[in-house]
């Protein structure tokens, strides 16, 4: 399944009061594994963005003057979510910012993206596996053990990226599958890739070590005592006789 992790940033709320969207980030995961494909952008929302919206995210109203329009990236965008599986914190929020900015262009064939998206509310999940708890994302790091040490403001993208990671630590799922091997075990069940190291062609050939005799007698006759107490052949018997099956 093709999964995208979606986070925008907006120039505050509600949206019915007029607020548009200034940051989008995404990034793909194919098969519980992030592909490295990303989407990503400011943009220029042709309003003020509030004081207190910036103190969450820092983008200014400098920064984003120069920035592109929601109307030049809006096929770009559609097409890098259409028919995937869309995973977000507090869904509610973003797909109504989302059907927004395409309502707003009088493109009611997308102004409702559900329609074209699954939609997965990650906040709804995390309420009902620990209700009564904290459920916001910053918690829900520190609980599945996701580093978030990079997170001082809220940012589109980077809260994407943490969130791919919160999303398949909570679903059981291994989180970690760079083949730099970064990462340290979590808690909640978190798996981490080993890291893997390139060994030099020209390395010396690895010594085979082969059974003694006394060791191949002593093999056979564990053998013999496991099928006794058994009833039946040893798997290991079993499979050199092939008819144990793979």
């Amino acid at each position: 399944m093709r999964s995208v992790v979606l986070d925008t940033e907006t120039t505050g709320m509600p949206v019915t009061d007029g607020h548009r969207i200034i940051e989008i980030g995404c990034v793909e995961l194919m098969g519980r594994r992030l592909t490295g494909r990303h989407f990503h952008v400011y943009l220029q929302p042709d309003r003020e963005i509030d004081e207190g919206a910036i103190a969450v995210h820092g983008i200014t109203n400098e920064f984003v003057q120069d920035k592109p329009r929601f109307k030049e990236v809006a096929d770009e965008f559609f097409e890098f979510i259409k028919g995937a599986q869309l995973i977000i914190h507090n869904a509610a929020f973003d797909v109504g910012f989302i059907n927004n900015e395409f309502a707003l262009l009088n493109q009611q064939d997308r102004a409702d993206i559900s329609e074209h998206c699954s939609i997965l509310d990650t906040l709804l999940m995390a309420r009902e596996r620990h209700p009564g708890q904290r459920n916001n994302l910053d918690a829900l790091c520190k609980r599945y053990g996701v580093d978030n040490s990079g997170r001082e403001l809220h940012g589109a993208l980077l809260d994407a990226e943490i969130l791919a990671d919160v999303y398949l630590a909570m679903t059981g799922g291994q989180t970690n599958l760079s083949l730099a091997g970064e990462g340290s075990d979590g808690d909640g069940g978190r798996q981490q890739a080993t890291p893997i190291k390139r060994l030099p062609a020209d390395r010396p050939r690895t010594r085979v070590i082969t059974a003694s005799p006394e060791e191949l007698e002593a093999h056979m006759a564990r053998l013999a005592v496991i099928e006794k107490s058994a009833g039946a052949p040893p798997l290991w018997v079993q499979m050199e006789q092939g008819e144990g099956g793979a």
